[in-house]
């Protein structure tokens, strides 16, 4: 008989971090029927497949050129037993108690492809960045247009739209989810905590980088859909395109006319123009948290982010233009 759960993991070189999460998985709290878990491994060279089978998962190796997070859930999914398929990133840490609330949930709605909850940083006071980015995580409950990397889903569903796209570098889960949508299922985000997140996360060129990625899939995602009674992401692809440009524009006029007038004035005009838009964005947040200077800091992040975002899009562009597909855009 099918198990009702199985909970796949993908990762690569997570060291004691995929232990973790395994770990937690063994917490789970609920399901008389149990669980199969099933750990993905895309090509590690920290001997992650040796330790994963040790501890009783099924270990699937990808090897491909460019093993995206996507090829790793469908060599999941496609070997899984459940009915029900919980997917986990490897550096993250399963609250004990969301795998039954998600699977009650579904159980009462058919319409419903996927149930996803609340997504934290584990050590957010680590670093500016984990501090800034926790907050990215935060979403209000309630039906969505799609879901992260950690999410509970029907078996049905992934099988009725062939499952992920594994060609996409990026974006994957958002463009699944348009796909199941237009099937006529529903997502749902519950207000439940699901999983803890190590984003470990110390450098701005990790930073940077985290954000050249995220302007790659709203370029390549959006493209797919832009002429679409549901054009995913387009709106969200031309607001970038002109903040980004805006804040790029901007920040080389403010150092060129500082240098040339040899005054701060300019300089110091901008950055009095950013941070009344960074305090006016942290006030628009403040339902995210009660931490003030999360919120600042957070503010000034939706601003700054805009430029290595717009240089995502701008590089996608121009590698499609000449018919390139970029490989992988690891920030680690």
């Amino acid at each position: 008989m099918p198990r009702i759960l199985s909970v796949v993991v993908i990762g690569r070189n997570e060291g004691d971090r995929l232990m973790r999460c395994l770990d937690s998985i063994r917490s789970i709290r609920g399901l008389d029927e149990g669980t199969e878990t099933i750990y993905v491994d895309s090509a590690s060279t920290d001997g992650s497949p040796e330790r994963a089978a040790a501890t009783g998962a099924t270990v699937v190796v990808v090897t491909s050129r460019v093993p995206t997070a996507a090829l790793g859930r469908n060599a999941g999914w496609k070997v899984a037993a459940g009915e029900f398929v919980l997917f986990l990133d490897g550096d993250t840490v399963l609250h004990a108690d969301f795998p039954l609330l998600a699977l009650q949930a579904m159980s009462n709605d058919s319409t419903l492809a996927a149930v996803w909850g609340h997504r934290r940083e584990l050590y957010p006071k680590r670093s500016i960045y984990n501090r800034v980015l926790d907050l990215d995580w935060v979403f209000r409950p309630g039906f969505t247009d799609y879901c992260g990397g950690d999410v509970l889903m029907r078996r049905q569903a992934l099988e009725d739209v062939q499952g992920y796209d594994a060609s996409l570098i990026a974006g994957e889960e958002p463009e699944l989810c348009r796909r199941l949508r237009a099937k006529g299922y529903r997502i749902l985000h519950i207000d439940q905590p699901m999983t803890g997140h190590d984003l470990a996360m110390t450098r701005f060129r990790q930073y940077w980088r985290r954000a050249i990625r995220t302007g790659h899939a709203y370029a390549e995602v959006s493209k797919r859909f832009r002429d679409s009674p549901d054009p995913l992401w387009q709106g969200v692809r031309v607001a970038n395109l002109l903040r980004g440009g805006f804040w790029t524009l901007t920040a080389a006029s403010a150092a060129i006319l500082s240098i040339a007038w040899w005054t701060w004035v300019p300089a110091a005009l901008w950055l009095g123009f950013l941070f009344l838009l960074a305090m006016r964005s942290a006030w628009k947040v403040r339902w995210k948290s009660s931490d003030v200077l999360s919120l600042f800091l957070y503010g000034f992040h939706s601003h700054l982010q805009q430029v290595p975002v717009f240089v995502g899009q701008l590089q996608f562009d121009f590698n499609a233009r000449r018919g390139r597909k970029r490989d992988l855009i690891e920030y680690r």
